[in-house]
């Protein structure tokens, strides 16, 4: 479980509340039922005609990796590829059966199949980075619903700062309506420039970078299965493999 996320949400929250307090201000004033909802449904519709549903339904879903992010195991790949490698030199690619059989990824058992099958190292590295860039277009397009309603929730709030303003031009002869018009006005905007950087552009952008982790992990076993395929010695391919990270080097500087 990752928490940071939110911890950062309730830190940048109690900033914003906090300023409000110092000034003298209520947090009352903040509570905009009618702004919220302006903001929310509107930005909401906004992503909803840009994307298709099903789209839009996988990157509600994919909010969850905010919290509980996909395993990210680089060691456990290069651990997976030395045991392949040293059984494909030991006993022969055949044997790489009973392993394709115990894959759990259907991308490393799409790969060792391949291999079984005697595949040319550049027809199998063919194969297995369009399968990398299809499981990369599928998730980047789930996490850019959050990057839209990046995009899309400040000129909301402004639109709902706009219809506050008018129905305060509407009671201008009322002056005991006007206070709910000017607050809906302001509040409107607060909601969606702060939706936008403070939930939306930072879940896509997490969200991103969770992506591009799991890619990362498919380039590696991608590269050892092509290493196997061209009869790479095992200690070569772990030394290359373990490349792609860093692990407690005396050059990694302890970060």
């Amino acid at each position: 479980m990752d928490i940071s996320s939110l911890i950062g949400i309730a830190i940048a929250l109690a900033g914003i509340i906090g300023g409000q307090l110092l000034e003298g201000g209520y947090v009352g004033s903040l509570l905009q039922v009618a702004a919220f909802l302006i903001v929310l449904c509107g930005t909401t519709g906004a992503v909803i005609v840009q994307s298709p549903a099903g789209v839009f339904v996988r990157g509600v879903r994919m909010m969850k990796w905010i919290v509980l992010p996909p395993a990210f195991a680089p060691q456990k790949i290069v651990a997976d590829v030395r045991r392949w490698s040293v059984s494909a030199r030991k006993e022969g690619l055949l044997s790489l059966e009973q392993q394709a059989n115990l894959a759990r990824d259907p991308m490393a058992k799409k790969g060792l199949q391949m291999l079984i099958d005697g595949a040319e190292p550049e027809k199998l590295r063919a194969a297995m980075d369009v399968e990398i860039g299809t499981f990369e277009d599928y998730h980047r397009q789930a996490a850019q619903v959050w990057e839209a309603a990046g995009g899309y929730a400040p000129t909301i709030g402004i639109l709902g700062a706009v219809l506050g303003l008018i129905h305060v031009m509407e009671n201008l002869s009322d002056p005991a309506r006007l206070g709910s018009g000017i607050a809906v006005a302001f509040v409107s905007t607060i909601y969606g420039v702060g939706l936008a950087n403070l939930v939306f552009l930072p879940v896509a952008n997490k969200l991103s970078a969770l992506v591009a982790q799991q890619v990362l992990l498919r380039e590696i076993m991608v590269d050892g299965l092509v290493s196997i395929a061209s009869g790479e010695g095992t200690r070569l391919i772990d030394s290359r493999l373990l490349g792609y990270f860093t692990i407690q080097r005396p050059d990694a500087g302890g970060l």
